[in-house]
């Protein structure tokens, strides 16, 4: 084979080769514009279907459906739990109330707040840790963190509530709660109590709760307080703020 022959035959086989090449492209070239066709055509479709439909609305969530009412015991002589707190020189007196209110079918949290000596809280505990009755039955604790209470602040509602969590964790099921200070002393005997308490169902409360405040609403209501307790380790009372803020009208207060 000559080299003209060679020749020619390698610029066949380069304007073959260019040939598919170039089909190759115009394929490619189709097949991308028909698919950006076809793809916009239903875009808007899909935007209007995802615009048009609602989300679906949250599940509510409510408080009630984590609580359970506490079984009622079938023992028809309540329970009670008391809170008996105090202060400074209150030790004496507070070993006072709790022996005159003392039943080994109650539960009792005694309390000295910090300005109390620390030496007056420990002689109270160990008061109430050898104590032969109260060893023995093991229904008498006393709250060893000591809380700072202001009177009419609220540092006394922590406190009673600090007390409160503690009887429900260690106490067991009981039926009431009492509040009591070492100054308070019982009129009628625990026996009798619990005999007068045993004939009301044990779902009845005794707080006394109205949304008509009356002369609340400008003494509680309005009234901005700040209390020590909350942020010094000095007792001293309550303090109003000048200012009075407005009763909320998105709720109704109760008192």
């Amino acid at each position: 084979m000559d080299s003209t022959s060679a020749t020619k035959l390698q610029l066949h086989k380069k304007k073959t080769w260019f040939l598919l090449l170039t089909f190759s492209l115009l394929l490619s070239t189709l097949l991308i514009t028909i698919s950006i066709t076809s793809t916009s055509s239903t875009t808007p479709s899909l935007l209007n279907y995802a615009h048009n439909r609602k989300p679906k609305p949250p599940l509510p969530q409510f408080v009630e459906s984590k609580l359970h009412v506490a079984s009622i015991s079938p023992n028809p002589i309540p329970k009670l739990a008391y809170l008996i707190s105090g202060s400074a020189g209150d030790g004496v007196s507070l070993l006072r109330t709790l022996k005159a209110l003392y039943h080994p079918r109650n539960q009792y949290a005694v309390h000295l707040d910090l300005e109390a000596s620390a030496e007056e809280r420990l002689e109270v505990a160990e008061l109430v840790e050898n104590e032969p009755v109260f060893k023995r039955v093991g229904n008498v604790r006393m709250v060893t963190r000591a809380n700072l209470v202001t009177y009419r602040g609220p540092t006394m509602v922590t406190n009673t509530l600090h007390a409160a969590a503690i009887l429900f964790k260690e106490g067991g099921d009981w039926d009431w709660f009492i509040n009591l200070s070492a100054s308070d002393y019982p009129l009628v005997t625990q026996d009798d109590l619990l005999h007068t308490l045993s004939t009301i169902p044990r779902d009845l409360n005794f707080i006394e709760h109205t949304s008509d405040i009356g002369w609340k609403e400008y003494q509680r209501a309005k009234p901005v307080i700040i209390d020590p307790g909350l942020y010094s380790r000095r007792k001293s009372d309550v303090f109003w703020v000048t200012e009075k803020r407005s009763v909320p009208t998105a709720y109704r207060l109760f008192t």
